[in-house]
């Protein structure tokens, strides 16, 4: 049954999906990686491709900006759809000098200041853990891709202009290598569903050092990243 945010049949979706936030993104990764894929969902430009990937079905759908974003889609996917797990793929900002650019990080913990579980279902969590066996598989795969990956805790954040965070606070005190906006949504809704939710970064910009990447490799350079999260839903 479609949703009023996702048009696609049930058996249109995957039991595996991975999310970016961009739509232009989630078209590249089709064009770019899937065989026999279909576009099953245009709802608000909300791309969502149902495809192969080396033989294993998988989607791909963006999943847009922010916890609420993130917080309506996966909730779908889980609830309506019977997703099994979701592996939200986007771009982060460092909050130490000692992570370059285009590192890779795979989200250990989440931790948040947002309000989205406390109204969702009245939870007071403020840090939230990403799935022990989809990181494993990720890790693993990282491994045989002979990939740098770091796995940390970041901080998810309800305003991309913030001005009341402090990098070094987040980083030192509370050990958070980056900032993003959707990992604690996904990892509530994974939670209060019973289903599995993980979340790879790429830094794209430093807020220490104010290094950033332009839009288009925002958009287009995040290929390890990518690969890493294709190739792991290959592993039994």
């Amino acid at each position: 049954m479609p949703t009023p945010h996702n048009e696609a049949l049930k058996d249109e979706i995957a039991k595996t999906v991975i999310m970016p936030g961009d739509p232009l993104r989630a078209k590249y990764i089709a064009e770019k990686y899937l065989e026999d894929y279909k576009l099953v969902n245009e709802v608000r430009a909300m791309y969502a491709y149902t495809g192969y990937y080396k033989g294993k079905r998988v989607t791909v759908m963006a999943h847009g900006m922010g916890n609420p974003s993130i917080g309506i889609y996966s909730y779908e996917l889980y609830k309506e759809y019977d997703v099994d797990e979701i592996i939200r793929i986007g771009s982060a900002g460092a909050t130490t000098k000692s992570l370059p650019l285009r590192s890779v990080v795979l989200v250990d913990k989440s931790y948040s200041k947002s309000s989205y579980a406390k109204i969702q279902n009245n939870s007071s969590d403020s840090v939230l853990k990403s799935d022990d066996e989809l990181n494993q598989r990720i890790i693993k795969t990282a491994q045989d891709l002979n990939l740098n990956l770091i796995k940390a805790n970041v901080y998810c954040s309800d305003a991309f202009y913030n001005e009341t965070e402090d990098p070094n606070l987040l980083f030192n005190e509370y050990g958070c290598v980056a900032i993003e906006m959707e990992s604690f949504a996904l990892f509530h809704n994974a939670f209060l569903l019973g289903k599995k939710a993980t979340c790879i970064l790429t830094i794209s910009d430093n807020v220490v050092t104010k290094e950033e990447l332009s839009s288009y490799d925002r958009q287009n350079g995040f290929d390890d990243m990518i690969k890493l999260a294709l190739e792991s839903t290959l592993i039994k």
